[in-house]
C-alpha cells in the first residue's frame, strides 16, 4: 500500500579513499533528511541554497519512480554542500528511496542503485549512500564492507570549494604503468586492512599516485595536510572525492587530539569536524 508521507535519512560519503579512484567510497556520519508529503501541490521547502523547483536533485530522482507534481518536499542537511562529501549522491538516493516508499509496489535496492548511478554518472558515492559502510564498486555491482570497530574520521573542510569539473580536467587520459600498479597494490592493502581491522595495512593502503598528486596545484594546503596527517596523530589522510576537503583516518582514542591539531593547522582557511564512519545507509525514518 502506498504512503502519503515519508521521511528518509541518507548519509554523506567520501569517494576514492586515496588509491581507489572511482572504485572505493565510505559513508560518513553526516546526513541529509527529506520528507515528502502528498498534499496535492508541488513545493520544495529548505533553508539550503539549492533549487526549489523541479531542477532540485531530490525531485529529479523522485520523478524517476513517482510523480512529484502533487508532492511537497522538505529538505534539511548537515552535509557540506561542496568539498567532496557526496551531496548530489545523497540527494538522488533520498529522492529515490522516498519515491519507492510512496509507490504501491516498492522497487528493489538494485533498481534504486541503477537509477542513482544513471543520475550521478558513477557508482561510488551513491553506493555508499544507499548501503552504508565501505563500498568497493566494480562493473556497477558494489560490494559492501563493514566499518571496523575503532575507526573514525576527522574532516577538514576548506572555506573555498574547487569545482569538480576542474578537478576532473586535471587528470590525464593515460597514466604510467608504474602508477597504475602502485594504486592496485595500495587499494588491495586498504581493502584487506579494512576487512581485517588491521591498522598498519590501512595506514599503508592510503597512498595514491593516480589523482591526488595531479590535483595538488588546485588545493596545495589540502595536500600539505594530507602529507602531515601522520605527524598530527592520524593513520593517514586522503582527499575526499574530487576535493578540496581532507579525510584524516583516526583511531577513536586519538581522534580528539587529532581534531585539535587539525583545527590549529587549518585556522583561517578550513573548519574541522570529528565524525564516525556510518554503518547505516539510506533508511526510512517514518511512513504514514
Amino acid at each position: 500500500m502506498s504512503a502519503e508521507r515519508v521521511r528518509v535519512r541518507v548519509p554523506a560519503s567520501s569517494a576514492n579513499l586515496g588509491p581507489g579512484f572511482d572504485v572505493l567510497a565510505a559513508a560518513l556520519g553526516l546526513h541529509m533528511e527529506v520528507e515528502v508529503a502528498r498534499t496535492g501541490a508541488f513545493a520544495v521547502h529548505t533553508d539550503l541554497p539549492i533549487a526549489r523547483d523541479r531542477r532540485n536533485l531530490v525531485v529529479r530522482a523522485f520523478a524517476r519512480l513517482a510523480d512529484p507534481g502533487r508532492c511537497e518536499f522538505s529538505i534539511t542537511s548537515s552535509v557540506p554542500l561542496s568539498g567532496g562529501f557526496g551531496t548530489s549522491a545523497a540527494a538522488y538516493v533520498a529522492g529515490l528511496v522516498a519515491a519507492r516508499e510512496m509507490r504501491p509496489s516498492p522497487a528493489r535496492d538494485a533498481d534504486l542503485l541503477a537509477h542513482a548511478m544513471a543520475l550521478e554518472g558513477h557508482p561510488d558515492n551513491v553506493a555508499a549512500a544507499l548501503l552504508g559502510g565501505f563500498v568497493l564498486c566494480a562493473e556497477g555491482r558494489p560490494v559492501r564492507l563493514a566499518v571496523p570497530s575503532g575507526l573514525v574520521a576527522v574532516l577538514a573542510v576548506p572555506d573555498h570549494p574547487v569545482r569538480t569539473a576542474r578537478a576532473r580536467a586535471a587528470l590525464p587520459p593515460e597514466v604510467p604503468m608504474r602508477d597504475a600498479v602502485f594504486n592496485v597494490a595500495h587499494t588491495s592493502l586498504l581493502v584487506l586492512g579494512l576487512e581485517r581491522g588491521d591498522w598498519d595495512l590501512v595506514a599503508r593502503g592510503l597512498a595514491d599516485r593516480l589523482h591526488q598528486p595531479r590535483r595538488a596545484p588546485l588545493y596545495p594546503r589540502s595536500m600539505t595536510l594530507v602529507e602531515r596527517a601522520r605527524a598530527l596523530g592520524a593513520l593517514g589522510a586522503t582527499i575526499s572525492g574530487a576535493g578540496p576537503s581532507v579525510l584524516l583516518w583516526c583511531l577513536a582514542p586519538d581522534a580528539p587530539l587529532v581534531l585539535e591539531r587539525v583545527e590549529r593547522e587549518t585556522a583561517g582557511w578550513a573548519h574541522a569536524l570529528l565524525v564516525p564512519f556510518e554503518p547505516r545507509g539510506a533508511e526510512l525514518i517514518s511512513r504514514e
